[in-house]
């Protein structure tokens, strides 16, 4: 795939008229072309300098492609009839590319197995009895899931992992992740918890590798005297640790919970799917009916045998008293952690990713002293038969409706659907929301429809979600990250699903891909 394979959404605003009750006939905006390539940023490789003859010489460059693929050119150079090369791919496979003259020629591969692999390239003229032979050593860009914890890596509170002591406005804290604790050297990305705790002013917290340049897309927006969380799956430096950046004025405490790593090695890949409500205590589904009782849990299965972990939204909704909630794998204690927190009144969501039991099974505490609601959407499995591989980006800003190329609001009790590139299976974003007018909530889903019939007109509305994102009241930001299910077409929605007017901010964080 390359960058002219990105489809490119339309840009234009169709109108629709928000009636005082449902159903309505959703207001549709398009976004703009996506600003990721998939293959941009992934390793090149190169053999060693051409050592042929005269005659006859060879030499090899290979890129990642995705996940699995790697792209191969062979240079030969030579000026007689069509040449056989043959390609042993290092996993006991094979290929021939024929060529003629001084040429390359491109040829791809996808592994069935993440790793290094050694790619040896031969090429014979039986007629002047020449040959040449290269090597390169190529590492495919995908990387699996392998649970870990919940188990608290950083608490600035306390001294854990960190000097003691607030970060410090517009400073950075770092946090050792390969090699800490039973995590291995060698990880890609890691998911964590992060928590912005006693803040006196408002700010932002971004999380990213030890060594790249700071990224403008943040995770967490907080206010003053708010303690908020976010799962975030940031990249791992070279050096094995990431950078917390305090985007405030103020000093601010923070705290990290892992949850999983990714490495190029086989563990549990990812199985997306379009989010489905699997709990929700105020009607009874998934468990007993009625608010879960302070230091109360209650356990559901939420996967079949064989899967490792599952990405959740969790939403606590109608809390009586302050508190939090914490996920864990049923069948053990309840951790330190926590996953959402929450006041009295306040509606509040945040993704989850959480080993679960052999069963499948989760179990969901109230860290309060009253009852709360809770609500958990599940948006995907990871286990070792799941196809899909995460692939990291650099991250980038994709959505930004306050910007001046945005053709008008994003639609209340409507939808805006950005076109991604076709052959990812799901995208990690963080999604904000900002400048809320009221209350509502964000849902995000493929869509069913492709750029063709959004061109033409012919687009059918999608079907109007049920489950939420993320929450908010008028006045506040907030954000979530999302594991977005890119659908058959490459298309994702986002949902306003409130009646008042908000700003939306998407930004890319990686991919997963099955190829």
């Amino acid at each position: 795939m390359s960058a002219a394979a990105i489809v490119a959404a339309s840009i234009g605003f169709i109108p629709g008229t928000a009636q005082a009750a449902d159903p309505v006939k959703p207001a549709r905006q398009a976004s703009g072309a996506p600003s990721v390539d998939p293959a941009a940023g992934l390793e090149t490789f190169t053999s060693a300098a051409t050592t042929g003859s005269a005659q006859l010489s060879l030499f090899l460059s290979a890129r990642a492609w995705s996940a699995h693929n790697i792209e191969l050119t062979t240079s030969l150079g030579r000026g007689t009839p069509p040449l056989d090369t043959t390609i042993d791919w290092g996993d006991g496979t094979t290929g021939t590319v024929t060529a003629s003259g001084s040429s390359e020629t491109q040829t791809s591969h996808t592994y069935k197995e993440l790793g290094e692999y050694t790619i040896k390239a031969t090429v014979v003229d039986p007629v002047l009895g020449t040959s040449d032979t290269k090597e390169v050593r190529v590492r495919t860009a995908g990387s699996e899931f392998t649970p870990y914890g919940p188990t608290r890596l950083l608490d600035t509170r306390s001294g854990t992992g960190a000097v003691q002591g607030t970060v410090k406005g517009y400073s950075s804290t770092r946090l050792k992740v390969a090699g800490n604790g039973g995590i291995p050297a060698g990880v890609t990305a890691v998911a964590l918890n992060v928590t912005a705790a006693n803040s006196t002013s408002g700010g932002h917290v971004k999380v990213f590798a030890s060594g790249s340049t700071r990224p403008t897309a943040s995770n967490i927006n907080f206010e003053a005297g708010q303690t908020v969380p976010n799962l975030v799956i940031a990249q791992v430096g070279a050096d094995g640790y990431v950078e917390l950046y305090n985007g405030g004025w103020e000093p601010v405490d923070l705290i990290a919970d892992v949850t999983g790593y990714f490495g190029r090695e086989e563990a549990s890949g990812y199985a997306p799917q379009a989010p489905a409500r699997v709990v929700d205590t105020r009607s009874g589904t998934g468990t007993a009916a009625g608010a879960v009782a302070g230091q109360g849990s209650f356990t559901v299965k939420v996967a079949e045998p064989g899967a490792t972990a599952v990405a959740l939204n969790l939403t606590a909704t109608n809390p009586q008293e302050a508190g939090h909630l914490t996920v864990h794998p049923a069948g053990q204690a309840a951790p330190t952690t926590s996953n959402v927190n929450f006041t009295a009144g306040q509606t509040v969501a945040n993704s989850v990713i959480v080993p679960v039991d052999k069963d499948g099974r989760i179990t969901v505490r109230n860290g309060s002293w009253a009852p709360s609601d809770v609500i958990v959407d599940l948006v995907g499995t990871y286990s070792a038969a799941s196809p899909c591989a995460y692939v990291p980006v650099t991250p980038v800003r994709q959505i930004d409706t306050r910007e001046s190329w945005s053709k008008g609001p994003w639609p209340t009790r409507g939808y805006l659907w950005q076109a991604f590139s076709i052959g990812q299976e799901a995208w990690v974003l963080n999604t904000t929301v900002t400048n809320t007018r009221g209350a509502g909530f964000l849902s995000v889903a493929p869509d069913p429809n492709t750029t063709g019939s959004y061109a033409d007109r012919t687009a059918t509305p999608p079907q109007r979600p049920v489950s939420s994102t993320l929450n908010w009241t008028a006045g506040r930001t907030a954000a979530n990250l999302v594991q977005a299910n890119a659908g058959e077409y490459g298309i994702v929605d986002f949902w306003n699903q409130g009646w008042d007017s908000a700003d939306l901010v998407v930004d890319i964080f990686g991919y997963y891909d099955n190829w």
